[in-house]
């Protein structure tokens, strides 16, 4: 009998490919100076697996090169959007980032405050509580 691993190294490269992804686009997005480097980095790493998943006789390494290949190409999109949260105050901004510094200059909303950082209370937040929550992070 022979065993099948593609479904458990399928299930594996998504699971690292998304955490990976997800905690890179925060720490990238937040520490570079231009976003245009590390895109262009994740697109071209994403067209190398894309072209391993498309020629290697491997089935595992065919999907695993696959679905990383998606994963990354998706992350170069994710870090725009995560600089668009940053200017709505949804994701902290780094002052000492000169980017960040002129996101925190020209759009009101943006914040250093890291939202997920804070005791949960069970309620929602008043708009005043919010105002002093943020202007204590400051």
């Amino acid at each position: 009998m022979e065993i099948n691993v593609v479904g458990l190294a399928a299930a594996f490269a998504t699971f690292f490919g998304v955490w990976i992804g997800h905690v890179s686009v925060r720490k990238i997005e937040r520490e570079s100076a231009n976003l245009w480097v590390p895109t262009l980095l994740f697109l071209s790493v994403a067209a190398l697996l894309a072209f391993v998943s498309f020629f290697t006789p491997n089935l595992s390494l065919s999907v695993v090169s696959g679905i990383l290949a998606m994963t990354l190409g998706y992350d170069a999109y994710e870090l725009f959007r995560q600089q668009k949260r940053v200017r709505k105050g949804r994701a902290p901004a780094n002052p000492y980032n000169p980017r960040h510094a002129r996101i925190l200059a020209e759009y009101p909303l943006a914040t250093t405050m890291d939202w997920l950082h804070r005791d949960p209370r069970g309620a929602a937040y008043s708009s005043a509580e919010l105002a002093s929550l943020k202007e204590g992070a400051k």
